[in-house]
């Protein structure tokens, strides 16, 4: 079985980061670590540059983990490139972080945390950035 984590390069990604190393090493399973935005770095500031990358590659190499890390950004909806993860990778958990948020700022901006919740079809586990 694999774990997927979705991750975006804030707090809330590195945390959920640690706890999905954790898990893998826990339950013996894969681990995909996603990065998925539309658009590039300059409108979506959960794309994951190359000092990110390298540095999540690194905590995967030394983490002694069976691991990968995968890049998407274009034109798909995150949401739609998740679920299609789900689908086809025997995913047994799907792990995000989240982050506080005010009321407006949901209405206002929308919540990618809700909408995976609401979606995705796998159990989620969601993790808080200290």
């Amino acid at each position: 079985m694999t774990i997927l984590l979705a991750y975006v390069p804030r707090p809330e990604g590195h945390t959920a980061l640690e706890k999905s190393i954790a898990l893998a090493k826990e339950r013996n399973e894969y681990l995909i670590v996603v990065n998925v935005t539309q658009g590039g770095a300059a409108e979506d500031s959960s794309h994951a540059d190359a000092r990110d990358v390298e540095r999540v590659e690194q905590l995967l190499s030394v983490s002694g983990i069976r691991s990968e890390f995968k890049q998407y950004s274009g034109d798909e909806n995150p949401i739609d490139v998740l679920e299609s993860l789900v689908a086809s990778r025997q995913v047994s958990m799907l792990v995000i972080g989240l982050r506080k948020r005010s009321a407006l700022g949901k209405m206002i901006m929308g919540s990618m945390a809700h909408d995976i919740l609401m979606t995705i079809s796998c159990p989620i586990l969601t993790v808080k950035a200290d």
